[in-house]
């Protein structure tokens, strides 16, 4: 499997990147939007689009997979930042794009007085029955806590399962969620399957960064015969358990 591989310390990237920032400035300004009050969310798409840009020479969404096999990249539903579906749906009805980086101010002012909440109330118990551990793992879809619960279960050699995440390199080392047991880019992923060897009959939970493309994905394995696949809904933004991050190229 070859994994493309961006260095995010080398000139070229925050070269990128600060051009990406100025372009993500210039779009809140000409909508009217605002930024996430979330600041790793808009890190994260920052960097997403800034990826993009160096590897397919567009700012493609980097919440949808990128089809490179032909002789063009193409995004999903032709995602290009800003989006034709953000312009004229995402934003317009629920106030914030899916990918989370633009959003009306009043979405913002809402966020920030959820975020207040949640600093203080724990509404989440971790414990789990061997039974309630075997039925979460076999949901197709699971939010951040149910995640942490299954991580936790696994430990206790309650339940086992394997946990892939789909986004790119660069995102990897920017922080994945620990017990996290294999990469596989959404960009290689059709390469990566035969190589990879998964388990057709095991647990499988997917994730990204807020959902999409590990959705994709998860598509792509049901039907490749592959039986007990589950995906993480919203992505590792929400996600609170323990990231981990790697240091260097």
């Amino acid at each position: 499997m070859s994994i493309i591989k961006i260095d995010m310390n080398s000139t070229e990237f925050k070269a990128e990147l600060e051009k990406t920032i100025i372009f993500t400035d210039k779009v809140n300004a000409q909508f009217g939007w605002v930024y996430n009050p979330q600041e790793e969310v808009n890190e994260g798409v920052q960097m997403g689009l800034a990826r993009n840009k160096m590897m397919y020479k567009k700012r493609f969404c980097p919440c949808f997979m990128v089809d490179n096999t032909g002789d063009k990249p193409k995004s999903v539903d032709d995602r290009i930042c800003p989006c034709k579906p953000a312009i004229e749906k995402e934003i317009p009805e629920n106030g914030v794009c899916h990918c989370g980086i633009f959003c009306t101010p009043e979405f913002a002012t809402n966020k920030k007085i959820e975020m207040g909440v949640k600093k203080v109330i724990t509404t989440h118990s971790h414990g789990l029955t061997q039974k309630e551990a075997q039925t979460l793992v076999d949901k197709n879809e699971l939010d951040g806590d149910e995640i942490l619960s299954l991580l936790e279960a696994r430990e206790l050699n309650m339940i086992n399962f394997k946990l892939v995440d789909v986004r790119e390199h660069m995102e990897w080392k920017m922080g994945h969620i620990k017990g996290t047991n294999k990469l596989i880019p959404t960009s290689s992923f059709f390469r990566a399957l035969d190589s990879e060897k998964l388990n057709k009959d095991e647990n499988i939970i997917l994730y990204c960064h807020v959902g999409s493309r590990s959705a994709y994905c998860a598509k792509i394995l049901l039907e490749s015969g592959f039986s007990k696949i589950g995906n993480l809904t919203n992505g590792i933004v929400s996600y609170n358990g323990e990231i981990k991050r790697q240091k260097g190229k």
